[in-house]
């Protein structure tokens, strides 16, 4: 079992958990199980739907590299962050991403917490949020993984730097 102070790294299998998303009206869960077995998935995640560089670099990059990213073998792009479906939701729908990206509700950040990639930001109203980060996940197992240096930026992380390494 992975230490709960390590950050996930290259070769780990991600922990099971549950995320949310909308579905219409309802809020349906979905298990690490569900989205990774037998599959080749982009995962990214970010502090916050909405923030500035999550809002307006990070996720854009995905959205508009998609069709590159997905022509490499890759069967999911999701992007993981501690707030509500319904935020998600909205945050989908405003970026045109709704049904091109799976948006993951990781509202109670256990998933983030049990990956090690949790980050305190109370200071500014925040709350417990993710550090910015992506992965190439092949059947649950981390084949790439890019963590964020610089606050406020989406380089290692951001599209470009998984598209080459795919």
């Amino acid at each position: 079992m992975k230490d709960p102070h390590m950050t996930i790294s290259v070769g780990d299998t991600l922990p099971f958990a549950h995320f949310f998303v909308k579905a219409g009206s309802e809020v349906d869960r979905l298990s690490t199980d569900d989205i990774l077995a037998n599959r080749k998935v982009v995962l990214f995640g970010v502090p916050g739907a909405f923030t500035p560089t999550c809002h307006a670099d990070h996720l854009p990059g995905y959205l508009e590299h998609l069709d590159t990213i997905k022509s490499k073998g890759v069967d999911e792009v999701a992007v993981i962050s501690v707030n509500d479906p319904h935020v998600m939701e909205a945050w989908a729908k405003a970026t045109g991403g709704k049904g091109k990206i799976l948006f993951l509700s990781d509202g109670n950040a256990d998933f983030t917490r049990a990956i090690g990639l949790d980050t305190d930001g109370a200071v500014v109203g925040m709350g417990t949020r993710s550090q910015r980060y992506s992965m190439i996940i092949e059947n649950g197992v981390v084949t790439q993984f890019n963590l964020e240096e610089v606050r406020g930026q989406a380089v290692l992380s951001g599209a470009a730097a998984i598209m080459e390494q795919l």
